[in-house]
Parts: C-alpha cells; sequence; structure tokens
C-alpha cells in the first residue's frame, strides 16, 4: 500500500467514526451552554439507533438510497422527544442533572431491546439494514492533486456535513440574540431573569436541540457502522462525545475538532491490523484505547476545565 493510499484509509476511517460523535458533542454544547447538563448523551444516541435501524428495515424498499438520510431525521425527532424528558425533569421539576442523565441512559438499552422483542418476534437484536451510508466523492474536490484522493475521494460526506454545522452551531451560539440568550441563562439566570428572558424556555430550547443532535449521532451510527441493533449498539459512544465536549471547552468547533480525536482513537482499533508499527500491537489494547482516552480526559480536564458558571444549577425564579 503506497503512502498516499496509507493516508487516505486513515483519514476516512476516522471520518466515520468520528461524525456520530461530533454531531453529539455539538448537542451535548447547546444543553449545557443554556446551564443543563447532559449526561444522558448515551442514551439519546441509543434510541436514536433504535429508531434509525427500524425506519431503514422499514421503508428501505419503498425509498431506497434515501432511507437512511431520512432514518437519521427521524433519528433527531425522537431524539427531540426522548430529551424532553430530561427537559422537564431538570427545568421543571428542578431534578438533579446527573442524576436524570444516569435515568436516561439507563432506560434506553432497556427500552430499546424491549421493543425490539416485541417488533421482530422476540429475538435480541434487529436484522442487518441493507440500505448503508457508504461512501462517496465529492465533485471538483476530489480532482485536487494528492489532497483530493486524501480527503474528498471516496470518503464519508457526512463528516464534512457534520463539520458546517458545528461551524453553524458556532455562529448560532456566538453571534444570533438566541445564543446570546442561551449562554446568558447557563453564566447568570437570576441576571436575564431581571432583563425579561425566560430562563426555562431557553434551557429548554438547549436541551430539545442536544437531543436533535444526539439521536441524529445515534441513527448515523447505526446506519453507518454497526447495521443492525441490539443492547451494545452504541457502547460508550455518548460518553465519549461528552468527553470530547469538555474536551473542546463547551466550544461547538472545539467539540468538534475533540471529537475528531476521539474517532481516530477508534479508528485505530478497526484498521490498525493493516498500518505498520501499530499491527504489531495487541488488537485488545487497541480496542480499548477510545475508553481509557475518554476517563483519562475526563479526569484530567474534567477539574481543570470551566464550563458556564450556572452549570448543574436549577433555578427557582424569584417571586
Amino acid at each position: 500500500m503506497d503512502t498516499v493510499s496509507l493516508i487516505s484509509l486513515i483519514v476516512t476511517s476516522t471520518l466515520v467514526y468520528s461524525t456520530p460523535l461530533v454531531l453529539t458533542a455539538i448537542g451535548g454544547t447547546f444543553s449545557e451552554r443554556g446551564g443543563i447538563v447532559n449526561v444522558g448523551l448515551e442514551g439519546t444516541m441509543v434510541i436514536g439507533a433504535f429508531i434509525g435501524i427500524v425506519f431503514n428495515l422499514t421503508f428501505a424498499d419503498a425509498l431506497g438510497d434515501w432511507t437512511p438520510i431520512l432514518g437519521i431525521i427521524l433519528g433527531g425527532l425522537v431524539g427531540v422527544l426522548y430529551a424532553a424528558i430530561h427537559a422537564y425533569a431538570t427545568v421543571k421539576a428542578r431534578a438533579d442533572h446527573i442524576i436524570s442523565g444516569t435515568v436516561l441512559n439507563l432506560m434506553a438499552p432497556a427500552l430499546g431491546v424491549f421493543l425490539t422483542k416485541v417488533i421482530f418476534d422476540g429475538k435480541g437484536q434487529t436484522d442487518n439494514i441493507s440500505e448503508t451510508i457508504g461512501y462517496a466523492s465529492v465533485p471538483l474536490l476530489e480532482k485536487i492533486p494528492v489532497i483530493g484522493d486524501i480527503f474528498f475521494n471516496h470518503t464519508f460526506v457526512f463528516a464534512y456535513v457534520a463539520i458546517i454545522l458545528g461551524a453553524l452551531a458556532t455562529f448560532v451560539i456566538y453571534n444570533t440574540r438566541y445564543g446570546l440568550r442561551l449562554r446568558s441563562v447557563g453564566e447568570n439566570p437570576q441576571a436575564a431573569d431581571t432583563l425579561g428572558i425566560n430562563v426555562d424556555n431557553y434551557r429548554i430550547s438547549g436541551v430539545l436541540l442536544s437531543g436533535l443532535f444526539a439521536g441524529m449521532g445515534g441513527a448515523l451510527f447505526a446506519q453507518s457502522i454497526s447495521g443492525s441493533f441490539s443492547i451494545g449498539t452504541i457502547a460508550g459512544q455518548g460518553f465519549m462525545a461528552l468527553a470530547a465536549m469538555i474536551f473542546g471547552k463547551w466550544h461547538p468547533m472545539g467539540a468538534t475538532f475533540a471529537a475528531f480525536f476521539f474517532g481516530f482513537a477508534q479508528s485505530l482499533s478497526i484498521i490498525g491490523g493493516q498500518l505498520p508499527v501499530i499491527n504489531e500491537i495487541p488488537s485488545v489494547y487497541l480496542q480499548i484505547l477510545p475508553y481509557l482516552i475518554t476517563i483519562v480526559v475526563l479526569v484530567a480536564f474534567l477539574g481543570k476545565a470551566s464550563g458556564p458558571k450556572a452549570g448543574g444549577t436549577n433555578y427557582i425564579k424569584a417571586k
């Protein structure tokens, strides 16, 4: 394998495994910038993965190539509904954010497996989908010498869509009235309230947006990587996205680049056998590498990173 082909393999594999993390991490920034800590990203991804796979299996014959894309959209919409549980619990019922998110994480796999058994005659996992999210080339850009072969020829185009969404999320959070108000309720909800900003509504909107992105991330992962749904389909992807968001300092583009780092670590466990030097490392070490990095990042940066000042605290409107 020549050098360009080797680099192209690494880049493409990294893009595939990074994209679901990018989407979910971006969603997490909306929730936490509004002051709601959302550790339930894992559970929301599970729900999105389940919906994406079931939709794909049901409508693949009728919708053809559009099935995975519509499955991602539907996964995001159902993710919004699932995240609404967290929004109600933390904003309206003033529940502890960590406990509420943990409940979502515990409930989603069990619910997904239960519904899978109901729909698929007692089976513990779904059938494999026929319409998957594959590779494509970017017109014009693929013809650029060397760079085109590495980044834009037969690549995972959804990764570039995710990067655009990261840039768009950055613009929304830092350059729009909505973003300014969302950040204000995450930093100082009392001050925001005195200016006439509805703290509850903005916090709820942030959580719902996190559900949209995490649901899309789960549906994308299931339809591009796993190809089916079972209790172990997501297996920690949501926690990696959470770590990427913290590593990226609660900034959409920072979270995006951090997610690519985690995606690269995951891709090594898949393509490591084809890479010089790395193929000599026992595969079990490569498989645990992404989770080890997640733990290290959370331990090393969680205490030092400075998130929104009102993050994790419930706001009670003064009477």
